[in-house]
């Protein structure tokens, strides 16, 4: 069965956008979910620490955010459980015409965006990559990445439970040459945190300021060790003008304003999700536009 939808192209095609769709809501669980149960653990570390008596109002321990493999979604408005056939992909969310069925409140968009962005980019890994090892490796990337992009925007928070394993799946995937070899991995991922950790420090002794966190530093750390040193100086361009472009932009459309601070990690993932499907040809017109190739 596995050969015929690996052999027949367009029957691999649809069943990776089908998958994508499914795995993307699961990634909206992910976004919403690891934040909420990341800061109650922060928050009851803390209080053991400091050995305060971790008690709510009522008196009683406080309730930990929803698990995010097995409690059941609810609409954040009225609590009401959703049921199995309100959760399918896309079509739940245009059936239900974006609300919910119990007390009408709107349906955030967030929902079917992250369920169509996820299809479609595990779409253009399977039609670059193929169904090889690299596609899998590669769709295993880019959910990790949509997942860090909506945590970033929301948070302007890059988890290590998140980097860390992306970090060491990286290396991983280097012993097998995946997309590169173990010391151009190893190479990739030292110099992906300590260029970054030395912009940090020179922009924090120039201004007094911190210009990004430490979730930038792993995250770029993590895709050095997925593509190798190489294609970091790809990414760092190609996130900073993406950055500026976009925050530019927001600016003059008085969305955003020039003294909040901006997450960098979704430019960052996109960076290095481009860098990680186009990156060679890039460098390569590169190369032959300024007559160094």
């Amino acid at each position: 069965m596995l050969d015929l939808i690996t052999a027949n192209t367009p029957l691999f095609l649809t069943g990776v956008f089908g998958f994508g769709l499914l795995l993307g809501s699961f990634l909206n669980v992910v976004i919403i979910r690891l934040p909420a149960r990341l800061e109650h653990d922060w928050r009851r570390q803390c209080k053991e620490l400091l050995e305060i008596e971790d008690v709510s109002h009522t008196g009683e321990p406080p309730k930990p955010p929803p698990g995010i493999m097995w409690a059941r979604s609810q609409c954040p408005k009225c609590g009401y459980f959703i049921k199995p056939h309100e959760n399918i992909p896309l079509l739940s969310y245009l059936f239900l015409k974006g609300r919910c069925s119990a007390c009408r409140a709107p349906i955030s968009m967030r929902y079917p965006i992250v369920e169509a962005a996820t299809a479609l980019l595990f779409l253009l890994v399977a039609a670059h990559f193929g169904p090889t090892p690299q596609a899998l490796a590669a769709i295993v990337l880019t959910a990790f990445l949509i997942v860090l992009t909506y945590i970033d925007i929301d948070h302007q928070l890059l988890p290590d439970d998140l980097t860390f394993v992306l970090l060491w799946a990286g290396l991983f995937a280097s012993l097998f040459n995946l997309f590169t070899d173990p010391v151009s991995s190893i190479i990739g991922a030292l110099t992906g945190y300590l260029s970054l950790w030395l912009v940090y420090h020179l922009f924090r002794l120039a201004t007094g300021k911190e210009g990004m966190g430490y979730g930038d530093f792993k995250l770029l750390a993590a895709l050095g060790a997925w593509m190798g040193w190489q294609f970091l100086p790809l990414i760092i361009l190609l996130s900073s003008l993406v950055g500026a472009v976009v925050g530019l932009i927001m600016i003059a459309l008085k969305r955003h304003k020039p003294s909040q601070p901006m997450p960098f990690g979704p430019f960052i993932a996109l960076a290095g999700w481009i860098a990680l499907l186009w990156g060679d040809g890039i460098m390569g017109l590169y190369m032959r536009s300024s007559g160094l190739g």
